[in-house]
């Protein structure tokens, strides 16, 4: 059984602690005092170093983040997960994306794993096809959300191991501003569509898809079956659109927990089975992780913790990330949707209203970019910020100076926005104790990538947990949808019969010519 996080005894110990101690802890004080500071605070999981010792925490603080996830029955959670409960109560559903990226399942589950091996063999025996075949020259990923931000932002970061003579372009939004800038310049003969929509019916990807398909036929295209392939389980609604390879997922994988199955075969394209499979590997060394190391030794648990005691005792709403790579420039926004689409609910399992604050906002650049955009902000604004950095120790590029540059370049920023900078002028002064956290990769490679991923899954898993929230719904997502399907007729016809005065007003602005 789980217990809400403000029903147990350990959250009201912590807030006595939070109060006694938060407004006179000091980092710089916390190291001098500590000489064992770095060794307490930092952690060595699958493929990750994270050192956790910048961070506005002490020892007695996460000890009791360490009880609250006990007798909130965090462990309990994970095993319901890991055995295949249906925790995504709202819609009557088990979460098993783990499965995915599994070589052994809980009891009861052998028959979803063979179909997981199934599905994965015939995907990668296609991706190493089209790999092979010198004809295919640019790979068209169409989908959005979950089918969208996750390919891409693996394939940009693994743009080493792309295959030679492939490129790869995704399209998400309905702007046809973008699939136009795509198509701009493809020729139908080397390019091959992904079409990745789990029901076929998503009216964003859909959109796209008919107007690549028109795109295509118009401009000579007649193998509609070799140049057009579809992720989806709808395969009806695929044949009907002349899409004959089709490859299919099922409802206990999320949108946004779906770059390990079909909907990684952008990446399974670009780095070929055997780079998927060790992304495959990455996240299952994680999974295993997050599921036996004991709490105190378990960084996805750590850092959904340390999540919970900056959104409800620091009250901090926002954080920040900074991968120092440049390939990792979706990260951010990946990111954002795993985080804020997960655990941005405003009640609890029960359907109750929480008292307390869930999902932080995400967002972020590559360092260094950043720098030049908004650290000033993060420096000397009046909010304080937690700031997560991402390096990678080996570069993959031989260019001179350039790395140990970048790598400088992330220490420092760590390193001051903890010291900061006394000034009697009031203009440079920084007042520093701005906390962060640095994960270290040794390459940026399939299998330390999935790692990554999977630790920042189970990370939100963690704290959504804790807050006891459905992680695994997204029903914020629909009304918008659903008031659009309204809106559209009424920009051809002007009807505002209805609406409110503000939407009225904007469609006639809108229709105007």
């Amino acid at each position: 059984m789980t217990v809400r996080c403000d029903r147990t005894p350990a959250w009201q110990e912590l807030r006595k602690h939070f109060d006694a101690t938060a407004p006179r802890f000091d980092l710089r004080e916390a190291f001098e005092g500590d000489a064992q500071r770095f060794e307490h605070f930092s952690q060595e999981a699958p493929q990750v170093f994270a050192d956790l010792s910048k961070n506005l925490i002490d020892a007695k603080a996460e000890q009791l983040l360490f009880t609250l996830a006990r007798e909130c029955g965090l462990q309990a959670r994970i095993e319901a997960m890991f055995g295949g409960e249906h925790i995504n109560a709202t819609e009557d559903r088990a979460v098993m994306h783990y499965l995915l990226r599994a070589k052994t399942a809980a009891r009861g589950l052998a028959t979803e794993l063979a179909q997981v091996h199934s599905t994965l063999d015939a995907m990668l025996a296609y991706a190493d096809a089209v790999r092979a075949d010198h004809t295919i020259t640019d790979v068209v990923n169409i989908g959005i959300g979950g089918s969208d931000l996750g390919p891409q932002m693996a394939v940009l970061a693994l743009d080493e191991f792309v295959a030679p003579g492939k490129r790869f372009h995704f399209v998400s939004n309905v702007d046809g501003h973008e699939l136009d800038g795509v198509l701009e310049g493809l020729a139908p003969e080397h390019t091959l569509f992904l079409i990745a929509s789990k029901t076929f019916t998503t009216a964003e990807t859909m959109a796209n898809a008919h107007s690549a398909k028109r795109w295509y036929e118009q401009s000579g295209g007649t193998d509609i079956a070799r140049h057009f392939a579809a992720l989806t389980t709808n395969v009806e609604a695929a044949r009907a659109f002349s899409i004959d390879t089709t490859f299919g997922f099922w409802d206990w994988v999320g949108g946004r927990y779906s770059m390990w199955s079909a909907i990684g075969l952008p990446l399974a394209l670009a780095t070929g089975s055997q780079g998927f499979r060790a992304f495959l590997e990455g996240a299952r060394a994680m999974d295993e992780h997050f599921r036996s190391a004991p709490l105190e030794q378990n960084l996805p648990v750590r850092l959904g913790l340390l999540d919970v005691w900056y959104r409800n005792f620091h009250r901090f709403t926002s954080r920040s990330i900074a991968p120092y790579h440049s390939g990792l420039k979706r990260l951010p926004a990946y990111l954002q949707q795993l985080e804020m689409e997960s655990n941005g609910k405003q009640v609890d399992l029960d359907g109750q209203p929480l008292p307390y604050g869930t999902s932080p906002v995400l967002w972020g650049e590559p360092g260094t970019n950043g720098q030049h955009a908004y650290f000033q902000m993060l420096h000397q604004g009046t909010d304080v910020v937690p700031l997560e950095f991402l390096a990678v120790r080996d570069a993959a590029h031989d260019l001179p100076g350039h790395h140990p540059k970048l790598l400088a370049n992330a220490l420092a920023q760590a390193q001051a926005l903890m010291q900061g900078k006394r000034d009697q002028d009031g203009h440079r002064n920084f007042p520093g104790n701005r906390p962060s956290t640095f994960f270290v990769l040794e390459r940026l490679t399939p299998e330390s990538l999935g790692a990554f991923v999977a630790l920042y899954e189970h990370r939100v898993f963690t704290s959504g947990a804790l807050w006891g929230i459905n992680s695994f719904d997204q029903w914020g997502v629909e009304l918008g949808k659903v008031l659009a399907r309204d809106i559209e007729p009424r920009l051809a016809s002007g009807d505002t019969a209805g609406l409110d005065a503000s939407t009225a007003g904007l469609l006639a602005r809108l229709r105007q010519r």
